[in-house]
């Protein structure tokens, strides 16, 4: 087994860069996104740089990349976006056909280094580098007694316990090692896995998060979105099915093992609305064309007498064309986003705080002067931001403002790799629908029908974890998560 290099050493300062907290903050967060590359004659550490680079969306607190030349493993891990984490000398330094990387978006364990990814894990026969998307709800459970196995760890995240757990299980292959996982883990986890010589994907059995498998010149890659696939020139194959191990070597890809959910799944809908790229497919759709639809049922089931639609850039932009376009209103930009905002470490002072959510978006005023205006966004979380939203409109010269939410109303968090908030801070978990209207300031207030959502999505009710939404989640979930329980 080759020797394992980790560099460079640590910073001393726990700070996420370019991503400061911001109350006008009210998105829902993601976990991860993680991409592997086994490709003979390709830089893969490269490939895997524009893969996540790609994936940036799903988390922008730190940022890793592990690879292989078939002798040692190596890896780099630095906090903040791909492109301050690596520069081309990094990549210098990280050579080999094999690779996985991972940017990260914290859901368990706090935002600093030392839970950075990939993992490295040496186990009882074999060593592996591991890139983690998701949330797994027994992880304090499955930490105690790795600790009785006289297993040690470094950081605070779930994702190390599933390394340890994976390469110290009693299996000697891959699909004896996939099993023992799947009947030990419970929650979401969408995993790229390397050894010195071979890469594996392995997705839970409720296929919670995303993992695709592409063709890269002759060799494989896996991702989180098909858009990573997109960026580095691969075709896109299929996905990674619920409950299914891959494994990828000289020998091409194999499918070891597939654990049977039983007919239930719980494909996360809020990929769909908000999570991925919309130029992504996910369950065979392109999410722009989801979108749309998202946007169609909304204008059926609260039909409004308006002069012009507009959406929140950017995620709900392909839902406000498909209110547009089902409506016969005409769809238009009113609101202009700033791409950049939150990438410094330079604080604003009470002037240019008191701005709030104008550091983020600003309005067209010669669009909205004196109309009546159906406003599409993709969710209403805490209420932070919305009613700045609605107040900023108002100040473009809105007369009228008609907010339509493409998801129905979140009134509960999510255990399963997102970061929605606790139940408390919920605005729709504590207000009727009337009420967060008045509390917002809109004239009215429109929220996509659980039913509207799955036919826009063309799913069912079993293929998709409503649980934000429901209360009702794929698996039992006890109690209420903190991310910091490993903490403590």
């Amino acid at each position: 087994m080759g020797e394992t290099f980790i560099y460079p050493d640590p910073p001393t300062e726990n700070v996420v860069m370019g991503s400061p907290v911001d109350e006008f903050d009210d998105s829902a967060r993601e976990a991860c996104g993680v991409v592997g590359v086994y490709a003979r004659g390709e830089e893969a550490a490269r490939a895997v740089f524009f893969g996540i680079y790609a994936l940036q969306h799903r988390g922008q607190e730190s940022a890793g990349i592990a690879t292989s030349d078939g002798r040692s493993i190596r890896a780099h891990t630095e906090m903040g976006l791909v492109g301050q984490a690596f520069q081309e000398y990094d990549l210098s330094r990280l050579p080999g056909y094999l690779s996985i990387g991972h940017t990260r978006y914290s859901t368990t364990g706090s935002s600093n280094i030392s839970n950075a990814q990939p993992i490295i894990s040496k186990g009882t026969s074999v060593e592996i580098a591991l890139g983690h998307n998701g949330n797994v709800i027994n992880a304090l459970e499955l930490r105690e007694e790795l600790f009785d196995w006289g297993l040690s760890f470094e950081s605070t995240a779930d994702s190390e316990i599933i390394a340890h757990l994976i390469s110290n299980a009693p299996a000697d292959n891959w699909s004896d090692r996939a099993a023992y996982a799947m009947r030990r883990l419970q929650g979401a986890y969408s995993l790229v896995i390397m050894t010195v010589d071979k890469l594996v994907g392995m997705r839970d059995p409720l296929g919670v998060r995303p993992l695709c498998i592409g063709r890269l010149n002759g060799g494989w890659v896996l991702a989180s979105e098909s858009c990573a696939l997109d960026h580095i020139g691969a075709e896109y194959v299929r996905e990674v099915e619920p409950g299914e191990a891959v494994v990828i070597d000289d020998d091409g890809l194999k499918s070891v093992y597939k654990k049977s959910s039983k007919g239930s799944f719980g494909n996360c809908v809020f990929e769909q609305i908000y999570f991925s790229r919309p130029d992504s497919i996910l369950d065979g759709t392109l999410v722009y064309s989801s979108r749309m639809a998202m946007g169609a049922e909304l204008a059926k089931e609260f039909p409004v007498d308006a002069d012009v639609v507009i959406g929140v850039p950017d995620s709900a932009t392909a839902a406000a064309v498909g209110y547009s376009q089902e409506s016969g209103i005409q769809f238009t930009e009113g609101l202009v986003k700033n791409r950049y905002v939150g990438r410094t470490f330079i604080l604003p002072d009470q002037r240019l705080r008191e701005l709030g959510v104008r550091r983020k978006l600003n309005y067209l005023p010669q669009i909205l002067e004196g109309k009546k205006v159906v406003v599409v966004d993709d969710s209403i979380v805490r209420g932070t931001t919305t009613p700045h939203v609605v107040k900023l409109l108002r100040k473009g010269g809105a007369k009228e403002i008609h907010l339509r939410i493409c998801a129905p109303p979140i009134i509960s968090p999510c255990h399963f790799g997102v970061d929605l908030a606790s139940k408390d801070e919920l605005l729709a978990a504590n207000m009727s629908v009337d009420e967060i209207c008045d509390f917002i300031g809109a004239d009215s207030l429109g929220f996509l029908s659980p039913e509207g959502l799955m036919k826009s999505v063309s799913g069912n009710k079993s293929q998709y974890c409503m649980g934000c939404f429901t209360g009702e989640y794929p698996i039992p979930v006890q109690l209420e998560m903190d991310k910091l329980v490993l903490e403590a």
